[in-house]
């Protein structure tokens, strides 16, 4: 997973799948989720990232948590 996160735009999205996109959806609350061919999520993205309290674009910090087997 890749995450980005465009200033100008104001907007965060989390990368689930190298795949491109052929359909979106917008749901409410200004979050779009992109779809593949397949019909599962490669992107979700969030709009108006910062004034949302999402991210702050001068402090990012990122945690990756994996399950052990």
């Amino acid at each position: 997973m890749k995450i980005k996160y465009d200033s100008d735009a104001d907007v965060l999205i989390l990368v689930l799948r190298d795949m491109p996109p052929i359909d979106a959806i917008e749901e409410p609350g200004g979050v779009i989720v992109s779809y593949g061919e397949d019909g599962e999520p490669v992107s979700v993205e969030f709009i108006n990232a910062s004034t949302r309290q999402l991210i702050r674009p001068d402090e990012v910090s990122v945690t990756l948590q994996t399950k052990s087997t």
